[in-house]
């Protein structure tokens, strides 16, 4: 897939006797675990569906070593999806009944019993427990051993064109444990890793923008260019700020004060705050406070490697959501959690250790990978951590991708993952124009296509061009339709996959088209070899995720402080209303487009620049339309949003 110093938050003040809900969700839970015998039961999921007979290799050697984690089921799995969904709807008397961290372990987390029956089983088994934590239970032995933990055989498998290690059947645990474990992994050893959700310029090459620019959209029209859609286009913004940001969705006077925000990423910029507060200063934003930017970090990063993690490349990524969060949010506590490495394992500690110390109610993710390579393993931890989140109070926004139907980058039409979990809010993204006097104008769906300027200057190569990007949408494949989508969510889209009903994405969005993008900040090796601060445009569903979780952070604010928490049933709640901007591919009812000139290596003009236009609103097979869409979900922050979360005057208190 895919980039502190904490105060326990202060919960909701409960009775002695929390308040007992259970029952089915339609919130796209994978079951657990199904009947197997009556020995063991089984862990749905465990079996990855690559691992076909065709692509059988044969048993894996015995003496093979295997790394796995059991992920704990906790007291009470179901009791506490039932609470997260009733603790986030606005029409359950539960609605913003918190927990805190503390109460959350003691009435869901794993009980002693339970974690000392399970490293019994898996010691019995002959596997070596190597760590334990609220989470889970980490163990490490051969091939042998962890076949008798999972009443499975481990084979190697040809997955494209490298050969790996899966379960032969579905791996199961013993009736006697089975209440306490949600589920494993690492019986399989494919990569399950994520990507930043754009390209970002590591440290160690210098990228930059050449010009001409518009410094708001329209400003500066490409006279000399060709025409395209019948008239002369402006050349794409130079990267708006903070202050356009704010105006385009309703900051108002609203700034963020009191409300944490936090970040993960794998790995961490070591320039981070120096490059943060050069770029505040430069562009009128408010100065970072003392302790307002905070860090936690692992001990140790692995995976850093150009053909693993390129823990380089992800600095660009800590760089743009950092900046963008205080950019529209500029009064935001800020904390930085960096992952080891962008393997699942490791990005599911750094979202941990948001919920297990409560580290902020707001929590941005600019990281994603492709469903198909999601396990239901993998999404059942994932969910876990969401759903501990959520009844703590705290959300998590993901973005969408920036792949549009995924088609052109893996020939199958697919949403990305964890936006596709039920229980996190998914992020798209807009084409956004602002205008002179930092007027909003419009903004469609993120879809681009390129066409190059032609040899003589004339025309354009083939215009419009092809698909280049655009926001990730559409319907998952694995996650069922949940009961906040229902009645909003169009049903040929949540149809698409199933009769029943599936889970689409995204459900808000903001800007993220790179060519009326976001200028950020960063210390990069320039062409001298000298390290020097220098600032870019950039965008992707990477910059619409922090953006709307400052805009988060300014409707709590609003609401006075009190946490959203996990936010969709409210963001659905407000569908139809003045609270959005209903964004459409084509707002002003004729063809969009941008000019760009770009040096031709990535930072200045030694080797030419290349002039190419830019089409807006074309993503993909996908389609940005009135009402609910799977480019732009109920659509983007309007004037009225921020607002729309203020506490209604008849329930203040006198």
């Amino acid at each position: 897939m895919r980039s502190n110093r904490a105060k326990v938050r202060a919960s909701v003040s409960m009775a002695a006797t929390l308040p007992m809900i259970a029952g089915a969700l339609a919130l796209g839970i994978p079951a657990a675990h199904a009947a197997d015998s009556p020995a063991r039961d089984s862990l749905k999921g465990t079996k990855p569906t690559w691992a076909t007979a065709k692509a059988d290799k044969g048993a894996t050697s015995n003496s093979a070593q295997v790394k796995a984690r059991v992920y704990l089921a906790g007291q009470d799995a179901k009791g506490l999806a039932a609470y997260a969904k009733a603790v986030s709807d606005p029409s359950s008397p539960l609605y913003g009944k918190y927990l805190s961290a503390k109460q959350v372990q003691a009435r869901y987390g794993a009980t002693k019993a339970q974690v000392k029956a399970v490293k019994s089983w898996l010691a019995a088994s002959g596997l070596k427990v190597t760590e334990v934590t609220q989470h889970y239970i980490a163990v490490s032995g051969d091939v042998s051993a962890a076949e008798k933990a999972f009443g499975t055989q481990l084979h190697n498998y040809a997955k494209g064109s490298r050969t790996y290690r899966a379960p032969a059947r579905t791996a199961s645990v013993p009736a006697s444990v089975s209440d306490a474990v949600l589920t494993v992994t690492g019986l399989d050893n494919a990569p399950h890793k994520a990507t930043h959700d754009d390209t970002l310029p590591p440290p160690a090459t210098v990228f930059k923008n050449s010009g001409p620019f518009s410094s708001y959209y329209g400003s500066n029209t490409a006279s000399t260019l060709p025409s395209a859609y019948g008239t002369k286009i402006p050349y794409a913004v130079q990267g708006y700020t903070g202050k356009q940001l704010r105006a385009a969705y309703g900051a108002g006077s609203y700034t963020g004060k009191h409300v944490r925000v936090a970040i993960t990423d794998a790995f961490a910029s070591p320039t981070i705050a120096f490059d943060a507060g050069t770029y505040a200063k430069a562009h009128g934003d408010a100065s970072w406070k003392t302790s307002q930017l905070h860090q936690v970090l692992p001990a140790n990063y692995t995976n850093t490697g150009a053909d693993e993690c390129d823990a380089s490349g992800w600095y660009g990524e800590e760089t743009l959501d950092v900046e963008a969060v205080h950019a529209v949010a500029p009064d935001a506590d800020v904390t930085y959690v960096g992952a080891a490495s962008c393997q699942d394992s490791d990005l599911l500690d750094a979202l941990s250790k948001v919920v297990d110390n409560h580290l902020a109610d707001i929590v941005s993710n600019s990281w994603g990978d492709i469903e198909g390579n999601e396990t239901p393993d993998i999404a059942a931890a994932y969910d876990q951590v969401f759903q501990l989140g959520a009844v703590q109070g705290i959300g998590f926004y993901f973005s969408s991708g920036d792949n549009g139907d995924e088609v052109a980058n893996t020939g199958t039409k697919q949403v990305d993952t964890p936006a596709n979990s039920a229980w996190v809010t998914a992020v798209g993204g807009t084409s956004l124009a602002v205008g002179k006097g930092d007027t909003y104008l419009w903004e469609t769906g993120w879809g681009t296509e390129k066409a190059s300027l032609s040899t003589d200057g004339k025309s354009w190569t083939n215009f419009p061009g092809a698909f280049t990007s655009g926001a990730g949408g559409g319907t998952s494949k694995t996650v069922g339709e949940p009961y906040y989508q229902k009645n909003v969510v169009p049903k040929a889209l949540a149809t698409a996959n199933s009769a029943g009903g599936n889970r689409v994405v995204p459900d808000i969005s903001a800007i993220a088209d790179p060519n009326t993008g976001f200028k950020v900040g960063q210390t990069q090796t320039q062409a001298d070899g000298t390290e020097a601060y220098s600032e870019y445009r950039i965008g992707g569903t990477s910059l619409a995720a922090p953006v709307i979780a400052a805009v988060q952070a300014l409707a709590q604010e609003a609401r006075g402080g009190q946490a959203i928490g996990f936010a969709n049933p409210l963001i659905y709640s407000k569908y139809g209303t003045k609270a959005y901007h209903d964004v459409t591919d084509n707002p002003t009812g004729k063809g969009l487009a941008v000019a760009r000139v770009d040096f031709a290596n990535g930072y200045d003009a030694t080797n030419g620049l290349l002039t190419s236009v830019r089409s807006l609103g074309k993503d993909s097979s996908l389609s940005a339309v009135k009402g609910y869409d799977d480019v732009t979900g109920v659509g983007t922050p309007a004037g009225g949003y921020v607002a729309s979360y203020k506490p209604a005057k008849a329930h203040r208190k006198h």
